[in-house]
């Protein structure tokens, strides 16, 4: 374990035996010291800190990983790095990993079961000390069987087994609540943009738009689905083709932010104002939802803590510890853009 001296001569290597003897400890101490697993006086760590700063000593978090059977990395498998909810939750996931001195490495699926699992194989062969999987396609076998020889968390599931542990979002509770809130406004034919059918969220979602109109007697109307696949020009089109089927709709429940934003652009260019002459209702509650015209109604979905909380339930399966992790339920923010029906 060295690096490299912080002074004049930077070609000049410091090792821990060299902080040693500067400190007048043993090398094996100062070890223990670096690691946080060490006994000793405060006037002996003192002069460990006093001598790490003189010498400009840097511990290398990777050698300190292999001398404990570790390297301190977690692998995380998101599906696309530049999506504004996976961003917040890959930030999540590092604030939390990092206090406790390990760093991820983050690769990207794209939705591809086959990318995945040649994600996985990689982060595998760096010998990462774990796996945070952010939904994605790879069967629940598949995890299970990775989990027997590596801890692994995976978020949008309900999954159990040795060296697993899921978190998931009550999705259906979240597309009830955003139907109802339209339905408690006085609409009753609500458009729903749908999600990638692949999906186990955004068939979560459909399903409680079907059960939010059931409850209140609405038929269900199939035409006034349309697909989308999460992304801002999914939602434009899926206005588009409504506008174009000449069905008749007072709402929209868009089944993330992304596509509500899509669709809100469609409104716009067919001189349709929101929410004076459609309502219009998104899911997730990201950071630009808020500073939309007008700002958008929506579900909050946490992505941050969900990050949080998958690198924490990480950290307590490598302690050996049993994670107790639950999601916060879903929560309906209600904004400019629904409002109550005009008849």
């Amino acid at each position: 374990m060295k690096t490299k001296r912080l002074g004049k001569d930077s070609s000049q290597v410091v090792t821990l035996d060299m902080v040693a003897k500067e400190s007048g400890v043993s090398p094996s101490t100062v070890s223990r010291i670096l690691n946080g697993t060490a006994t000793v006086s405060e006037d002996k760590k003192k002069s460990v800190d006093a001598a790490i700063a003189k010498l400009g000593f840097v511990p290398n978090p990777v050698a300190r990983g292999l001398a404990g059977g570790r390297t301190l990395s977690i692998g995380v498998v998101t599906q696309a790095l530049d999506s504004p909810f996976y961003g917040a939750a890959l930030r999540g996931i590092e604030d939390e990993l990092d206090p406790a001195g390990y760093s991820p490495l983050f690769v990207s699926a794209h939705w591809n079961q086959a990318s995945e699992v040649r994600c996985i194989d990689m982060l595998r062969a760096r010998r990462v000390d774990g796996l945070i999987v952010l939904n994605g396609r790879m069967s629940d076998q598949s995890l299970k069987s990775i989990a027997k020889t590596v801890p692994v968390v995976v978020t949008g599931r309900q999954l159990k087994g040795p060296g697993l542990f899921a978190l998931n979002f009550d999705n259906f509770n979240g597309g009830f609540q955003a139907t109802q809130h339209l339905i408690q406004l006085g609409h009753r034919r609500i458009a729903f943009i749908s999600g990638d059918p692949e999906h186990p969220d955004a068939n979560e979602r459909f399903k409680g738009y079907v059960s939010a109109l059931e409850a209140a007697h609405i038929p269900f109307n199939p035409n006034l689905v349309v697909p989308g696949e999460y992304h801002e020009i999914s939602g434009l089109l899926a206005v588009d083709r409504l506008l174009a089927s000449q069905q008749q709709f007072t709402a929209i429940f868009a089944a993330n932010d992304q596509m509500a934003f899509g669709a809100a652009l469609s409104l716009h260019r067919h001189s349709l104002r929101i929410p004076d002459d459609v309502s219009l209702m998104g899911f997730d509650d990201l950071a630009n939802s808020l500073y939309c015209v007008p700002p958008l109604s929506t579900i909050h979905q946490p992505a941050y803590e969900l990050g949080r909380l998958a690198a924490a339930s990480m950290l307590q399966l490598l302690a050996e510890q049993k994670p107790t992790a639950l999601m916060p339920a879903p929560v309906l923010i209600a904004r400019e853009s629904t409002r109550r029906l005009r008849v």
